[in-house]
């Protein structure tokens, strides 16, 4: 009998709320766990869940927030412009978490170097922020794997007819409809990450694809915990409202 196939969406950094999840969880030698990217920034403990994935050879794809990382430390050396962008987006806490730990940076840093953009596991595609529907697969870059947002969640159409691709990157709660905490469901799509560093959500997910049932714990609460069927978990995303949402959001934040 196959092993379970597992996914984690968006870590931020919080390590306690990670391990109590996979305590729940209890992943064993068969299973395969996934993480969506985005491991890193805004939480306490980036550098202790970077040492957790590691150790386990979890599988990874590649985050915004890693690949903003990456590009602040190119070849070793520090590239001033693309270190301010990253520490004013959470990366200052992750610079903490290495208790100035130089040489655990520069292990992590190889090892992020190693990720993939993306996974095709057949009948599953894992990408950190989704697919552009106007691209094949062969012109996509990094730049729409780790940052794409409207015109991905906006689309009619399902991306791949036979794949359901899951992904993290935008919080399911700046969606249109959903709730936080809930799982956003689209056209071929599914997001999980459903905000675990955010004050409105603090749940941490992950979804265990082989018998559809998703796993929470809330990173503020830890002894709030749920598992519920998939089914009850998601909600479904209108498409046409995805960009009418998104400006409402923007004009909240001015």
């Amino acid at each position: 009998m196959m092993g379970r196939r597992i996914f984690i969406g968006d870590v931020h950094g919080h390590y306690d709320g990670l391990v109590a999840l996979l305590e729940a969880i209890a992943p064993q030698s068969d299973d395969q766990v996934y993480f969506v990217g985005d491991l890193i920034d805004r939480g306490p403990k980036s550098a202790d869940v970077i040492n957790l994935v590691m150790s386990h050879s979890y599988h990874c794809v590649l985050g915004n927030h890693e690949q903003m990382l990456l590009e602040a430390f190119p070849h070793g050396q520090v590239a001033q412009q693309p270190l301010n962008a990253w520490l004013y987006s959470g990366g200052q806490s992750t610079v903490v978490s290495y208790d100035k730990s130089e040489d655990l940076l520069f292990q992590h840093l190889d090892w992020l170097r190693s990720l993939p953009t993306h996974l095709d596991l057949g009948d599953i595609w894992l990408v950190h922020a989704g697919m552009n529907p106007h691209l094949t697969v062969a012109d996509h870059t990094s730049q729409e794997f780790c940052w794409i947002r409207d015109e991905f969640h906006s689309s009619p159409y399902a991306y791949f007819p036979t794949k359901t691709i899951i992904t993290g990157h935008t919080i399911t709660f700046t969606l249109p409809n959903v709730t936080p905490g809930a799982i956003a469901r689209g056209r071929g799509w599914l997001d999980i990450d459903t905000g675990a560093y955010h004050p409105r959500s603090g749940w941490l997910t992950a979804l265990d694809y082989t018998n559809q049932q998703v796993y929470q714990v809330n990173v503020y609460h830890q002894n709030e915990q749920r598992t519920l069927p998939l089914a009850e978990a998601s909600i479904d995303v209108d498409p046409k409202k995805v960009i009418s949402r998104r400006r409402q959001l923007q004009e909240m934040e001015r």
